[in-house]
Formats: structure tokens, sequence, C-alpha cells
């Protein structure tokens, strides 16, 4: 173990919200900071890398991980698991490094059970609601009945914008992303 165990910087967003650029741009200007890679059931694409897209395992072992406590979070999408494991974000605290996480509610609540004094929940709020339809309208990549399903997600997920430690409205890009790197940047020296 280092002298300094590494800290985690977890963002939460309903889609739409701009999270993906707000964490690419922020990754690009906070040099010690890296994404957290996760665990998934699905197979490997041409050209993704174990360990570094993600860390592939077959359902069986994924299934004995959850039954024994081994992933913080966990989700089911369209008959593949994909989840963030608990033994790897150890490793990585303990090894000194910073690690950035795109996490839904659930799973930033409990990763700061898990890790209390060593993670900053980040809470991406956009403008309003009707902003946020409109953005995903704008993207034209689902039918009615899935953008209200988003919508009732995005509802569910902004009750619980008061349980992380920051919330920022993103209607500035710039604004959004300077102000996330200095909060993070403050975390990291403490």
């Amino acid at each position: 173990m280092t002298e300094k165990p590494g800290k985690l910087i977890v963002f939460s967003a309903p889609s739409g919200t701009g999270k993906s650029t707000v964490a690419k741009l922020v990754l690009e200007r906070i040099d010690n900071l890296e994404f957290s890679v996760s665990a998934t059931t699905r197979q490997r694409r041409e050209g993704e890398v174990e360990g570094k897209n993600y860390y592939y395992l077959q359902k069986k072992e994924f299934e004995d991980r959850i039954k024994s406590g081994g992933f913080i979070e966990y989700e089911q999408f369209f008959g593949n698991f994909y989840g963030t494991m608990l033994d790897k974000t150890v490793e990585a605290v303990n090894a000194g490094k910073n690690m950035l996480f795109d996490l839904d509610v659930k799973g930033a609540l409990n990763l700061k059970q898990c890790f209390p004094d060593r993670s900053l929940l980040i809470f991406l709020k956009p403008p309003s609601l009707d902003e946020l339809e409109k953005r995903l309208r704008g993207r034209k990549s689902e039918e009615d009945e899935a953008l209200r399903e988003r919508m009732e997600r995005a509802a569910f997920e902004l009750s619980f914008a008061h349980e992380f430690d920051l919330e920022l409205v993103n209607d500035d890009l710039q604004r959004t992303v300077d102000e996330v790197v200095a909060a993070i940047s403050e975390f990291l020296s403490q």
C-alpha cells in the first residue's frame, strides 16, 4: 500500500445531461485521474482490450461475484451484466490511483458507503426537465416510449441529487467543466 491512498470521483446524471462530455474534458485537464474500467459479460468486440475497455467475465463468474459481494454496483442490460468490481477499486485506491467513475445514483451512493472518506460524488443536472427532453429528442435515437422511460428515470435520479457532495447544473459546458475541475483538484489535494 502506498503512503497516500487514491481517491474516487463519481459522476452521476440523467441521460442527456452531458456527463460523458464533461468526464472526457475533465480527464484531459487532470493528469493524475484515470477512468474506471467496468466488468461485463458481453462479448469482447474487435479492437477492445481486456482491462482497458472492460474486464470480460463469463456469466457464471459474474454471478458468483454478485453472490459474494464482489461488486460495488451492477446492472443487467439486454442480457449482459455490467458492474464495478470491488477488488479492482480497492487495488486502485491502495495503489494511490485517483479514479473517475460514471455511475447511476444507486451505484454512486453504494461506492460512497464503501469508501466514505475517499470519494467525491458529483451530480450533473440539466437546466430543466424540459431542456433535457429537448436534448434527448434532438438525438433522434429514441421512440416516444423509450423517451418517456428516460424522462421518468431522470426525475427519479434527480430526486437523489441532494445526497451528492456537489450538484451542478450543466447549462454552460465550459463553466461546468471549470467548476468540476476546481472541485476535483481541491478534493485530490486534501
